[in-house]
């Protein structure tokens, strides 16, 4: 009698201690919960309202768009389950994924070998040149190699690889890193530096956006070198998802070059000027 007394009470305890657990499981489970800077234009920005398209975000900052919410708009459908946009700094997006709080990174992140240690990749969904961004009737405007940067000071986002590709220009000026695009224009309209490294769907934003700015495309052979992962851009998932990244894979193959040109078109034409 005593043996199953203590019985009943461990099985009681055991069944407390699954339910809170079971019940956060369910919680949730009809969500596709993708993490994302909300601060990337054209990938990605913060508007304050749904135009275009755009999918509010999780903690009620306002709304996000661009080019991955649009990627992510169709893995949520195809996948069946409602998108919720989760606004977190560049630094805390592996971290939340590998947490749990968070189902996917789609945010212009590129699959690098380094990421691919503690996260799993799908196929990519974009691919795109290096450029600079400097400002328009500086002495780099007109350049068309790297050693037209030489004593050049510039920068690019932190815990990027676009940060460590400036060592390849000789005699660089290797300004700190910045948290994020916005900083970064900011300074070079202030000649705090004098180029920052970016993508070029992002180029072609800054320039649109500030008559002040000019991107700048090197020649070829005469650029950044770098490697195929390096320049293009997959979703993030936690390692072992295997169905997920099937689903996710079947789903971006689905997608023309064509389509992507038009998603970017359109994100780069639909960011909001306080983003630019």
């Amino acid at each position: 009698m005593k043996k199953n007394f203590k019985l009943a009470i461990v099985s009681m305890l055991i069944l407390a201690m699954i339910i809170p657990f079971s019940g956060c499981g369910r919680k949730g489970s009809g969500e596709f919960r993708v993490g994302m800077e909300c601060g990337y234009p054209p990938f990605n920005w913060t508007q304050t309202n749904n135009s275009n398209g755009a999918v509010r975000i999780s903690d009620g900052s306002g709304y996000a768009s661009g080019y991955d919410v649009e990627i992510a708009k169709k893995l949520a459908e195809s996948l069946g389950k409602k998108l919720v946009i989760v606004k977190t700094q560049w630094d805390g997006l592996i971290p939340a994924l590998q947490a749990g709080s968070i189902d996917a990174v789609i945010a212009g992140m590129s699959p690098t070998a380094e990421r691919k240690l503690t996260i799993d990749f799908s196929n990519n969904y974009y691919r795109s040149d290096l450029v600079l961004v400097v400002k328009k009737g500086s002495k780099y405007e007109s350049a068309t190699s790297l050693k037209d940067f030489a004593g050049a000071k510039v920068t690019a986002q932190l815990n990027t690889f676009h940060y460590t590709v400036i060592d390849q220009i000789p005699n660089v000026v290797k300004a700190s890193a910045m948290d994020d695009f916005t900083a970064m224009r900011v300074a070079l309209q202030s000649g705090i530096i004098d180029a920052y490294v970016s993508e070029r769907p992002e180029g072609i934003s800054a320039s649109a956006a500030n008559p002040d700015f000019k991107m700048v495309a090197l020649e070829k052979g005469k650029g950044f070198k770098t490697s195929d992962d390096d320049v293009a851009i997959a979703v993030g998932l936690k390692k072992g998802q295997t169905e997920t990244l099937k689903k996710i894979n079947e789903v971006l193959a689905k997608i023309s070059d064509k389509e992507k040109t038009q998603i970017m078109d359109n994100a780069i034409k639909n960011q909001p000027a306080a983003q630019k």
